[in-house]
């Protein structure tokens, strides 16, 4: 039942909208706008019309962009000839934060979810095959989340690509640093097994 009424209730309905935020959350990020300076909430409200205006996708690899193509496809120094395949534009924030890949990136937009209707005509994997050629791609890498959808996934590609004489790798899952093996699930334990390398003695 709504307390407030008219544009209060309607700003806590939409903050309660936003993926993470319950219902308590929306009315106190609410009641602080209220407090704030009006050019404070002014800012944040013309940086949201902002983003909806001016960001898209990129045309050649699907990661946010602000215009044609994103910074990552325009930069020349990165190696066009290996790309990694992710799921979503955040995951190309956490790849970058590593300092260890300096190709470019494909982005699909999801996962294979046949549950919710998701199969690979919902995907970019058309988009992808396309640029194997146009671009002149040798590897690709496989940077789909360690979650069944995922592996479907990273599957799913792995069989279409392997047979186009690419080099296909997939990224090795496994225990964090500073976890113990009792709290690893099966799964985690078994990836960390089959990613096992050879200890430089």
């Amino acid at each position: 039942m709504a307390v407030f009424n008219g544009p209060l209730q309607a700003l806590i309905d939409e903050m309660g909208r936003l993926p993470g935020i319950g219902p308590k959350s929306a009315q106190r990020i609410t009641f602080h706008l209220l407090k704030v300076a009006p050019e404070d909430a002014l800012r944040l409200a013309e940086a949201i019309i902002a983003v909806k205006e001016r960001i898209t996708l990129c045309t050649r690899c699907f990661n946010v962009a602000e215009g044609g193509e994103c910074a990552i496809c325009l930069d020349d120094r990165r190696d066009a000839t290996v790309v990694c395949v992710v799921e979503d534009p955040r995951d190309i924030v956490s790849v970058e934060k590593t300092g260890e890949f300096s190709g470019r990136y494909h982005v699909l937009q999801g996962s294979l979810n046949p549950i919710e209707g998701i199969g690979p005509e919902q995907l970019r994997v058309r988009e992808l095959l396309e640029r194997l050629d146009d671009e002149g791609i040798t590897e690709v890498i496989l940077c789909t989340n360690p979650n069944l959808e995922g592996e479907a996934t990273a599957m799913y590609l792995a069989r279409l690509l392997k047979p186009m004489g690419l080099t296909v790798t997939r990224i090795a899952s496994g225990l964090p640093v500073g976890g113990d093996l009792e709290y690893a699930d099966e799964l985690t334990l078994g990836r960390a097994l089959e990613g096992r390398r050879v200890v430089d003695a």
